[in-house]
């Protein structure tokens, strides 16, 4: 081994131990790819201390195991999700305000995190939901439910099913990177991840949600009321 790699490792050696929040990061990004292309079955441990160059005993005294590191990076998104949303205050909006801020913040969200769409997709074919369940989504759904569930008291959404609704906007706001490796050869010729064409999928994401939940009874009256006598 060259003095240059061992000084290498010495110096990322000194950092973990002076950074382990630094390292668990390093360790939680490297599992996430790995668990995004292999899922729990196929993904090694050695495969992730290579990519996050860390050794496999140092991922064991941080997570334990290669079980006990999957939770973690699938809790992960939750706890910022659920972070990013309470830092909104979505309740000291108005409902159609607060709307069109989730969604665009979870477009956001999902922009710079495109691989979790394949972690979803690997935890729901291998474990059924095993582990997702420990994440505690319900937190994230229920800040949508609640939007959705003020603008219905107050007469600006239309009656919907609060849940199902929620599931359908969440749809919307992942699919378009959860599937993106096939979308891609839909327009070939058309960059979809650059920022003006995620900033254009934003905003006809929100028209439509809005759309969709609008109640169009009131925004007639509203019309009528406004227009020129």
């Amino acid at each position: 081994m060259g003095d240059s790699t061992k000084s290498q490792r010495s110096s990322n050696k000194r950092r973990q131990e002076r950074d382990p929040e630094a390292t668990q990061k390093q360790i939680l990004d490297a599992a996430e790819e790995e668990f995004a292309k292999c899922g729990l079955n196929g993904a090694r441990i050695e495969a992730i201390a290579s990519r996050a160059g860390v050794t496999s005993a140092m991922i064991h005294y941080y997570f334990q195991n290669k079980e006990g590191l999957y939770k973690t990076v699938l809790q992960r998104p939750a706890v910022e999700m659920h972070q990013m949303l309470q830092q909104l205050n979505l309740d000291q909006l108005p409902p159609e305000e607060a709307l069109k801020t989730a969604v665009r913040e979870a477009i956001a969200y999902e922009a710079a995190h495109p691989r979790r769409g394949m972690l979803w997709f690997q935890e729901a074919n291998q474990n059924q939901g095993k582990y997702f369940k420990l994440g505690n989504w319900q937190e994230t759904f229920a800040y949508l439910i609640d939007i959705l569930e003020r603008g219905m008291a107050e007469g600006t959404f239309r009656k919907v099913d609060p849940f199902l609704t929620s599931l359908q906007i969440a749809g919307i706001c992942t699919f378009y990177f959860n599937a993106h490796e096939n979308i891609k050869h839909l327009m070939p010729d058309v960059d979809r991840m650059n920022p003006e064409t995620i900033e254009r999928y934003t905003q006809e994401a929100i028209n439509l949600i809005l759309a969709g939940v609008r109640n169009q009874e009131k925004v007639g009256a509203l019309t009528k009321c406004n227009a020129p006598s």
